[in-house]
C-alpha cells in the first residue's frame, strides 16, 4: 500500500509541476524566511533516522479528532474565528514573552473562546519547542498546528506523534514539488493543513495543491514588513468552499474590521496576545466579531 501512494504521488507530482511550467519560477526565499527555512532543512535532515520510529509511534497515538474537514469546520461560523498563538519572540518583535507556560497559555486561550491554538516550534528566533506542541495538545480539546518553517514529511509525522491536528505549510518556504510533497505527506500522516500565501501566484499555487484551508499573511517574512492591505486585498480571491484565516499585524477588534468584511473566517493573533498580562481576556475581545454574511459567495 505504502508503494501504491508513493508511485501514486510521484506520477501526480510530475503532472501538477509541469502545470507551474508557464509561471514564474520558484527562488529559494531572501531575508528572514530565508534563513530560517534553511535552518529548518538542517533540521529535518538531522532528523531524517527517526522516521521510522515516528511512523510506528504514530500508530499509537489515537486518531485525530480534526479530520481536515472538520478542522475547517472548527474555523467558520456567523463570527470570526480566533486561532490564538502561544508565541515566545519573534524576528520582528525580540523577546515577547520568554516564560511563557505553553499549557497554561492555551488553557486561558481556549477559556477566552479560541477556536485552535497555533504552536511555535522553531526553537532559534521563536523560542519554541516540540514539548511545547505536546503540552497543548494534551491540555486542549480545540485543535493545536504546529507553527514552523516546515519543509520534509519527518516534521510532519513529528507533529502527528504529538498530538498535532494540522501544521502550517508557507508557500514561500517550499518549491513546487516539495509543497505537492508536503500535502501528500500530510493526508498520509492524518494532519490537516493551514497553507499560507501572500500573493495571487501563491494562491493559485495553494488551491492547485488543494489547500482548503489558507492563511494570508500581511507579514512579508523575507522583509518582515507588514502591509494592512495584503489579507483585505487577497481574501475576496478565495473560494467560498476555504476557509480563510488573516494573519499577522492584528491587535483589535477595529484592526480585524477590514478582513472581516473582505469575508475572512478567522483570524490569527499571536504577539498581541502572547503578551498580554490576561490572555483569556485579550482573545476574548477579539472572538465576538461578526463574520461578513455575503462577501466570497
Amino acid at each position: 500500500m505504502q508503494a501504491e501512494s508513493t508511485k501514486r504521488h510521484a506520477n501526480r507530482t510530475q503532472a501538477e509541476v509541469q502545470a507551474f511550467s508557464s509561471r514564474p519560477l520558484w527562488t529559494f526565499p531572501s531575508g528572514t524566511l530565508g534563513e530560517l527555512t534553511r535552518a529548518s532543512h538542517t533540521r529535518a535532515s538531522g532528523a531524517l533516522g527517526t522516521l521510522p520510529e515516528l511512523r510506528s509511534a504514530a500508530r499509537d497515538v489515537p486518531s485525530a479528532p480534526w479530520a481536515a474537514e472538520a478542522f475547517a469546520a472548527a474555523l467558520r461560523g456567523p463570527v470570526i474565528r480566533v486561532i490564538a498563538e502561544v508565541k515566545r519572540a519573534s524576528p520582528s518583535k525580540g523577546a515577547i514573552n520568554p516564560g511563557i507556560d505553553a499549557a497554561a497559555q492555551a488553557a486561558n486561550y481556549v477559556a477566552g473562546g479560541a477556536a485552535a491554538i497555533s504552536v511555535l516550534t522553531e526553537p532559534t528566533r521563536f523560542g519554541g519547542t516540540l514539548d511545547d506542541l505536546s503540552a497543548v495538545a494534551s491540555c486542549v480539546t480545540v485543535p493545536a498546528i504546529r507553527k514552523d518553517f516546515l519543509v520534509h514529511p519527518v516534521q510532519l509525522w513529528e507533529a502527528r506523534v504529538r498530538g498535532a491536528a494540522a501544521a502550517l505549510l508557507i508557500v514561500r518556504a517550499l518549491s513546487p514539488a516539495e509543497l505537492l510533497l508536503m500535502m501528500d505527506a500530510a493526508r498520509e500522516c492524518g494532519l490537516a493543513t493551514l497553507v499560507e500565501i501572500r500573493d495571487e501566484a501563491e494562491l493559485e499555487r495553494a488551491l492547485a495543491v488543494g489547500a482548503t484551508v489558507i492563511g494570508v499573511n500581511n507579514r512579508n517574512l523575507e522583509t518582515l514588513l507588514i502591509d494592512p492591505a495584503t489579507a483585505p486585498r487577497l481574501i475576496p480571491l478565495i473560494p467560498a468552499h476555504c476557509v480563510a484565516v488573516a494573519e499577522s499585524g492584528m491587535q483589535s477588534a477595529h484592526d480585524i474590521a477590514s478582513s472581516a468584511l473582505a469575508g475572512a473566517d478567522a483570524v490569527l493573533i499571536g504577539s498581541a496576545i502572547s503578551a498580554s498580562a490576561d490572555p483569556a481576556l485579550a482573545v476574548r475581545m477579539l472572538a465576538g466579531i461578526p463574520r461578513s454574511s455575503t462577501a466570497r459567495r
